[in-house]
């Protein structure tokens, strides 16, 4: 199934050189994929995930690994920000 994948940030370093710029790639990911396991292949710090929306809704760290996402989702995820 294809989701859109967003990294801001800092987190954008780890998707493929073509998608930097715009930040957003689209994947093919299997039907029963939890967040935890479609963001594997990106080898991102668990310490930088630290903000996971799906389609603008929040999903806690404790459901991030069994939160099975459907054809068409948006999977975005910022690290920690400081401001000043």
């Amino acid at each position: 199934m294809k989701i859109t994948f967003k990294l801001f940030a800092t987190l954008t370093d780890y998707l493929p050189q073509q998608a930097r710029h715009s930040n957003v790639i689209e994947l093919d990911v299997a039907p029963n994929a939890s967040i935890s396991q479609i963001i594997e292949p990106f080898a991102l710090p668990p310490k930088l995930v630290h903000l996971v929306l799906v389609n603008g809704t929040y999903v806690e760290p404790a459901d991030r690994l069994t939160r099975i996402l459907k054809e068409g989702d948006t999977l975005a995820i910022w690290p920690p920000i400081a401001g000043g």
